[in-house]
C-alpha cells in the first residue's frame, strides 16, 4: 500500500512538471482553426504550419543561434574564472575566508534593476551595445558568484593527501588545479555549467535593454516581438517556446549524463 502511494505521487509530481510543456507541444502542432476551437481539443493535428511561421516570418532560428552563442560563452568564461578563484577560496589558509564568499554571494543579491543603469552607461561608452560581448560580460558578472560558490563546496570536499600528492609530484598550483581538483569536482562543475547556462539562455531584462537590433537579440527578446497589436499569435509562440525549451532539456540530459561519470569517477583507489 505504501508503495502505490509512492507510485501515485511521483506520478503527480511528473504529470504537474511534465504537463504544461506536453501542452505546448501540443498547441505548437495544431492549425490556426483547432487552436482557438471551443471546447479546446486535446488531441494535436501534427501539422507544421505554426513552426513554418515562427522560423519564417520570426526568424526565430536566428534568435535561438544568439542566444546560443551567448550562453555557450558565458557558461566558458564564467567556468574557468569560477574554477581559478574557487581553488585559493577552498584550499588555502585565508583569514575571513567566510567573509569573503559572504561578500561574492551578496554581489549577485542585488536587483537588476538597481544595477542596470550602470551597466548600460559602461557597456555604452565602451561601444559594446547591440554586440555579444555587451551581453556576455553582464551575464558573466551576474553568475560568477553562485559559480564560485557551487565550486568551492566540491574544491573543500576533496582529500588534502591528493593536493599534497601533487605537489610532491612537482605540480604547481595551476597544474594542481587542472589535472587533480577539476577531474575530481567533475560533478560540481557540470552543475555549475548547467545553471550557468540555463540562467544566460533564459535571461531577459539585460538583453532587452541592451541589444536593439534583431541581429544580436537572444531568444527570449525574439518571443518577447511576436505578439502583434490587435492579437497574439498564440500558436507561433508556442512553437518558439518548444524551440527554446528543447535545447535546455538536452543539455540538461547530456551534463547530466557527465555529471554521473563524475562521481564515479571521482573515487581514490587505496
Amino acid at each position: 500500500m505504501k508503495r502505490v502511494g509512492i507510485i501515485c505521487a511521483v506520478a503527480l509530481v511528473t504529470l504537474f512538471s511534465v504537463g504544461p510543456f506536453v501542452w505546448i507541444v501540443g498547441a505548437s502542432l495544431k492549425t490556426p482553426a483547432t487552436i482557438t476551437a471551443r471546447p479546446p481539443t486535446i488531441v494535436p493535428d501534427f501539422a507544421t504550419t505554426f513552426y513554418e511561421t515562427a522560423f519564417g516570418e520570426h526568424n526565430i532560428l536566428r534568435y535561438a543561434l544568439n542566444s546560443a552563442i551567448v550562453a555557450g560563452t558565458t557558461t566558458l568564461i564564467t567556468i574557468v574564472l569560477a574554477a581559478l578563484a574557487a581553488y585559493p577560496l577552498a584550499r588555502l589558509r585565508l583569514r575571513r575566508r567566510g567573509v569573503i564568499l559572504g561578500i561574492v554571494l551578496g554581489a549577485s543579491m542585488f536587483p537588476q534593476i538597481a544595477i542596470v543603469g550602470g551597466v548600460y552607461r559602461m557597456l555604452s561608452h565602451w561601444g559594446l551595445l547591440n554586440t555579444y560581448p555587451g551581453l556576455i560580460l553582464p551575464y558573466t558578472a551576474l553568475a560568477l558568484p553562485l559559480a564560485i560558490w557551487i565550486l568551492t563546496v566540491f574544491f573543500r570536499a576533496l582529500p588534502r593527501e591528493l593536493e599534497e600528492a601533487a605537489i610532491v609530484d612537482g605540480c604547481g598550483p595551476v597544474a594542481t588545479l587542472r589535472r587533480v581538483f577539476i577531474p575530481l569536482a567533475a560533478p560540481g562543475i557540470f552543475t555549475a555549467a548547467i545553471l550557468v547556462f540555463i540562467q544566460s539562455w533564459n535571461e531577459f531584462f539585460f538583453a532587452l535593454l541592451i541589444t536593439t537590433d534583431p541581429s544580436v537579440q537572444t531568444l527570449p527578446v525574439g518571443i518577447a516581438k511576436f505578439p502583434g497589436q490587435y492579437m497574439v499569435p498564440w500558436g507561433e509562440l508556442a512553437a518558439a517556446a518548444v524551440v527554446a525549451t528543447v535545447p535546455l532539456v538536452i543539455v540538461v540530459l547530456v551534463l547530466q549524463r557527465r555529471i554521473t561519470s563524475g562521481l564515479t569517477a571521482g573515487a581514490v583507489k587505496g
